[in-house]
């Protein structure tokens, strides 16, 4: 079924059908990535990989090394930035969104790789490392290398700064040490570049809190890999720090400054994350309403009858206002406006229509969507991290009503 431009369209059986299309189907900043001969590369190889991912929960070897090189090519770069010419793309905020989106219509792990990579390593790079930090691995992150964001720890999930990882600078003050685990961190297994937060002064709190560049040659080491639910070809491991020793220079920002980095950054993240569950929706949707119009039960096609026809418009609808409030978050970050509540509103929004739509999508498909064979279930699994990571739902919501008035939280900034 291709998209089309309005809501309805028709199948090549001639039976009337829902379709919606992206903002990168009809090209968004610049034409978008959909057009993009890189994109187009790396999700043909997501879909002729889709069976092994599930079987082998990893991406098999002649797409791993086309994704992570795609990610960089995705990369975030300030147009007057002299990193734009060694980038494949020099991408705007917006347009990593919609790349995020289109890559998770075909595979949600694969679009979670390209999120962390660019909307938490490669923008807190961006923003706060010093010029010699920058110039010396933004060309390495728009190339092969790819970035894991490292904060959470086994006691420190949505109390986020908890933090037992310890940063110890040296008495010349020439390096640091760093030592303790991280848990739950994404990208870990591929990842040559490594964004730590840790302790450098535990009597100050969360204020003593600092973020280090840590390349993987330097000690850290990859450890038990979680066995998921679902985004089961994104690597999610521990990682342990035993004596780490980082040079002085790859602090980021100032030291103590973590905790503004990491709350700062997170709310980029999180619309990375809703562009993730949109895709997903749109990916479930796409699969199994195409199979409605295919299956004949008493004499017409499961999908013309129009009990279905009112799930389809409902579902449709709900993954275009999940679209709608991504785009919009997207959008004032790039304006350089407030956009802490829109980027919780979207993704909690889009969690939540992702997980409906994924569920749907298995309920219409019947018994064949209950199976591994059609993919259709894998969007279902694949579905429930968004509740969780990046803040989970719970977070959200305090998050939109701590920043609106109580009476009226839509009006207030």
């Amino acid at each position: 079924m291709k998209e089309a431009e309005a809501g309805e369209g028709k199948s090549e059986s001639g039976e009337r059908h829902f379709s919606i299309s992206s903002a990168h189907a009809r090209g968004g900043p610049k034409g978008g990535f959909r057009n993009h001969g890189l994109c187009i590369c790396a999700i043909q190889t997501l879909e002729s990989s889709t069976d092994h991912i599930v079987s082998q929960s990893q991406l098999p070897e002649v797409a791993a090394p086309l994704e992570i090189h795609f990610a960089g090519a995705a990369t975030q770069s300030p147009s007057e930035s002299k990193f734009v010419a060694q980038s494949s793309a020099g991408a705007s905020f917006t347009s990593a969104i919609l790349v995020i989106e289109e890559l998770a219509k075909v595979d949600p792990s694969v679009s979670v790789l390209c999120d962390v990579h660019n909307t938490l390593v490669n923008t807190i790079l961006r923003h706060y490392a010093t010029p010699e930090l920058r110039e010396k691995y933004m060309p390495q992150l728009s190339a092969d290398k790819l970035g894991s964001f490292c904060l959470s720890e086994p006691n420190s999930g949505s109390d986020a700064f908890a933090l037992k990882t310890t940063a110890t600078k040296s008495a010349d003050g020439s390096h640091y040490v760093i030592n303790g685990s991280k848990s739950w961190i994404t990208n870990s297994a591929e990842a040559g570049l490594f964004l730590v937060f840790a302790t450098s002064d535990a009597s100050k709190g969360y204020k003593g809190i600092s973020c280090f560049l840590v390349e993987k040659e330097m000690g850290v080491e990859i450890a038990k890999k979680e066995k998921k639910l679902g985004i089961r070809a994104s690597s999610t491991c521990t990682l342990n720090f035993d004596n780490v020793k980082v040079p002085a220079a790859n602090l980021i920002g100032e030291e103590g400054k973590g905790y503004k980095i990491a709350i700062e950054i997170l709310n980029e993240g999180r619309v990375g994350i809703a562009g993730q569950m949109v895709g997903l929706a749109q990916g479930a949707f796409n699969k199994a309403v195409p199979y409605t119009f295919q299956r004949q039960q008493f004499g017409q096609a499961v999908g013309s009858f129009q009990g279905m026809q009112m799930q389809f418009a409902e579902i449709a609808t709900e993954i275009e206002a999940a679209r709608l409030l991504t785009y919009n978050a997207a959008r004032l970050k790039e304006e350089g406006q407030p956009f802490t509540k829109q980027a919780a509103m979207a993704k909690w929004y889009a969690s939540v229509v992702a997980q409906k739509a994924s569920g749907a999508a298995i309920e219409w498909a019947g018994g064949v969507g209950f199976t591994r064979e059609v993919g259709i279930e894998k969007f279902w699994r694949d579905s429930k991290i968004g509740a969780i990571y990046e803040g989970t739902s719970n977070i959200q919501l305090l998050t939109i009503g701590e920043l609106g008035d109580k009476r009226q939280i839509g009006d207030v900034q």
